[in-house]
């Protein structure tokens, strides 16, 4: 007997047999085991899906991390290209500092210049006082003669007095000059000591810097910024050395997460094969209920979909159309097609009434080979809300593609029914661990997508 169930098992392996109905005088041993490899089977489904679902998070994780990784790369690189930009201008500073320094220096040596140039000025102002003063002199004695002289010096003593005066005039304008050198020697000899890279103590001690101490105290600032962007930048490299470590712990982790998705996948594989072999044994289990209900409306959409052609309600080309239209806004994507209208007329009283069917039935859709689904269950077709794509993922399901592992296989399945176990992501990371039944819809001769009807453990 066991030989018999591995020969119906074999069969359906191959695609060539539906689900047979229970085998007469088939042992209870055989059917105990039967039923003990399918819960088996079916508990390892369940934490092979888990483990594939942990593994997708895991490597959505992953995937983020290298991209942030990524981006803080580019980031650093910014800052070491700024960094390097304030060495070349910190270097240009100080350069340009030193060029003044020069110029404040040639600036200071012709004041030395301007202030020995008055100095001669006020030597020749004092000589200029002096002749004054002899003249004035010389004058005087002038005067006396002429006035000695009596009418004969009367003219004489007139130009003498007039020689007098104008010596006069000349002493005072000279001391005036000499007062303005003066006062304009001290200010220049100021200039000279502010522009004096020499110390001064007497600047000092009235707390006035000169230029050249302001030029260090800017010099010394600027030597600080380039030293404080040298030192950032050496470590900027260490950190860029670490996130290159970095990135390639995470790209290694990445490739085992990868090898071991691809382990979990053949596991969950595996699995879902023993249970479709134990389901086309001939031995009754729990899924078999669903797959007998699945065949069924398969059957029920593939007739309706025939009569809607008979009937020239739609034509095979409108029927079988892959030209998925966007629909602007929606989030997740929408798609239409040139069937959405017949679909929605024609899928959701069949569909409905299987979900009522059998207990614990979450879903059951009509999928064209592509994964579309035209026309959802009525809780998951609901319009759209702008902006909220986590109400969206979960309450607003039709006119969407599902070309995931599962959404595809249960489209392009041809064999008589598919089993599959998986996650179904509801949006907002809430995810449902669920069963799935599928079998192919087959319409004019050509297989047009499959049936889905997904079920709770």
């Amino acid at each position: 007997m066991l030989s018999l169930w591995r020969r119906k098992a074999s069969t359906a392996e191959t695609g060539d047999a539906a689900p047979l109905p229970e085998v007469a005088g088939v042992s209870e041993d055989v059917k105990a085991l039967a039923e003990t490899l399918k819960r088996d089977t079916s508990g390892l489904g369940c934490e092979a899906a888990q483990l594939r679902g942990t593994l997708e998070d895991a490597t959505a994780v992953s995937s983020r991390q290298t991209e942030t990784l990524a981006e803080l790369v580019t980031k650093l690189q910014d800052i070491v290209r700024s960094q390097e930009q304030i060495h070349q201008e910190t270097q240009g500073g100080m350069a340009s500092m030193q060029l003044a320094r020069d110029s404040v220096a040639h600036v200071g040596r012709e004041v030395g210049g301007v202030v020995e140039t008055l100095k001669q000025v006020s030597d020749a102002a004092q000589e200029i006082t002096k002749v004054a003063l002899q003249t004035r002199l010389v004058a005087f004695n002038a005067s006396v003669e002429a006035k000695r002289a009596g009418e004969a010096g009367a003219g004489f003593s007139v130009v003498a007095d007039a020689v007098k005066d104008l010596s006069t005039q000349v002493e005072s304008i000279s001391k005036a000059i000499m007062s303005t050198i003066g006062n304009l020697d001290q200010r220049i000899k100021l200039l000279a000591a502010d522009l004096s890279d020499k110390s001064d103590a007497t600047a000092s001690q009235v707390g006035r810097a000169t230029f050249h101490q302001a030029l260090q105290g800017v010099e010394a600032g600027v030597q600080r910024i380039s030293q404080a962007a040298d030192a950032s930048r050496g470590l900027t490299k260490g950190v860029n050395e670490q996130i290159g470590l970095m990135e390639g712990e995470v790209r290694k982790a990445r490739q085992e997460l990868g090898a071991a998705f691809k382990r979990s996948d053949a596991v969950l594989t595996v699995s879902e094969r023993l249970m479709e072999m134990i389901a086309s044994s001939g031995v009754q289990t729990s899924d078999t209920p669903y797959i007998e209900l699945v065949q069924q409306v398969a059957g029920q959409i593939a007739f309706a979909l025939e009569d809607a052609l008979q009937q020239r309600r739609v034509t095979i080309e409108q029927l079988f159309d892959e030209q998925y239209q966007l629909m602007p806004g929606t989030q997740p994507v929408q798609h239409a097609t040139k069937f959405n209208a017949l679909t929605d007329q024609l899928f959701p009283a069949i569909q409905e009434a299987a979900l009522k069917a059998l207990p614990d039935v979450v879903f059951c859709i009509a999928a064209d080979r592509n994964g579309y689904i035209s026309t959802h269950n009525k809780l998951y077709c609901h319009p759209q809300k702008a902006g909220d794509v986590v109400w969206n993922t979960a309450n607003s399901r039709w006119r969407r593609i599902f070309n995931d592992r599962t959404g595809l296989a249960s489209a392009r399945n041809e064999r008589p029914f598919l089993l599959q176990t998986y996650r179904r992501d509801m949006g907002g990371s809430k995810f449902v661990l669920l069963k799935e039944a599928a079998a192919p819809i087959t319409v004019a001769g050509r297989h047009w997508g499959g049936l889905r009807l997904a079920y709770r453990f």
